[in-house]
């Protein structure tokens, strides 16, 4: 094994343990496109001196910067569309009708850039001006991710041209934001207000989130060993309801823990209760 590929063994290590990304064998090239501006920036010549400091100095901040670098991703608005329909159609009356006169919690889990916190908002939105007085309690959206430099671009909720293009529709735009100067957007306060942002890693103890009544969970498992999967889709388990929710991606299938999840086929789409 060459030196390279040494270095590049020691960093899938390390970016396992530290957030629990699997990163392939061939995927050299996302790690060099993702940490060369960074590497450059500290001087850093190889992925093994990059291991070494991060070893050598924990407290330096390098190994967030590290982390932020390789968890961050642009996503869309109403992401594959049905599960935002599903929310609306089916899951918000039935735990309106299971939770009478309590407040629903939603979590949006690795919530990115804020598209998926902020859709759903979006989403309870459209709901309440076509169900007046149904959701009294309300809704609190609970979004986490890894990434502090994401989650401060998130709760100011502005965005520009490029990430507006992504899956956002012309009335939506008009009806939820407000034009901040050329080329940019930011959503409007009552949208804004039901999300919460919180750091969060999905290896760590699950005990401080509370109880859902909700879960989006999407295209985050694919950068998981099958073990942590199951490990998180259990922790999820443990902090749902029973009846409550799960959304995953619409190319994610929940494979085992039938003592757990029911899958529940909506047409398009397939979502899971828990038991």
């Amino acid at each position: 094994m060459s030196t390279g590929n040494l270095d590049f063994e020691q960093f899938r290590v390390f970016l396992e343990k530290a957030c629990g990304i699997l990163l392939g064998e061939n995927k050299q090239y996302l790690v060099s496109s993702r940490l060369n501006k960074l590497m450059e920036q500290q001087g850093i010549k190889s992925l093994g001196d990059l291991v070494q400091r991060m070893q050598t100095q924990p407290r330096s901040g390098l190994r967030e910067l590290v982390v932020d670098a390789m968890t961050t991703n642009e996503t869309l608005w109403f992401r594959d569309t049905y599960p935002f329909e599903v929310l609306k159609g089916k899951v918000l009356p039935e735990q309106i009708k299971a939770n009478p006169g309590q407040r629903l919690r939603i979590w949006s889990a690795a919530c990115s850039s804020g598209q998926e916190p902020y859709s759903i908002s979006m989403a309870i939105d459209e709901f309440e001006r076509s169900n007046i007085g149904q959701l009294k309690q309300g809704a609190q959206i609970v979004a986490t991710d890894l990434s502090s430099t994401m989650l401060t671009n998130c709760k100011s909720g502005e965005y520009d041209s490029l990430a507006i293009a992504r899956g956002l529709s012309q009335e939506r735009l008009q009806r939820y934001f407000d034009p901040k100067g050329p080329g940019r957007w930011a959503i409007k306060a009552p949208i804004r207000s039901r999300v919460e942002f919180r750091s969060f890693n999905l290896l760590d103890s699950y005990a401080a989130l509370g109880k859902f009544d909700i879960v989006f969970c999407r295209n985050v498992l694919i950068y998981f060993s099958a073990q942590v999967k199951r490990d998180i889709l259990m922790r999820i388990h443990g902090t749902l309801k029973p009846g409550g929710y799960l959304f995953l991606g619409a190319s994610e299938a929940l494979n085992g823990l039938p003592d757990h999840y029911q899958m529940v086929q909506c047409n398009p789409g397939i979502i899971y209760q828990a038991k």
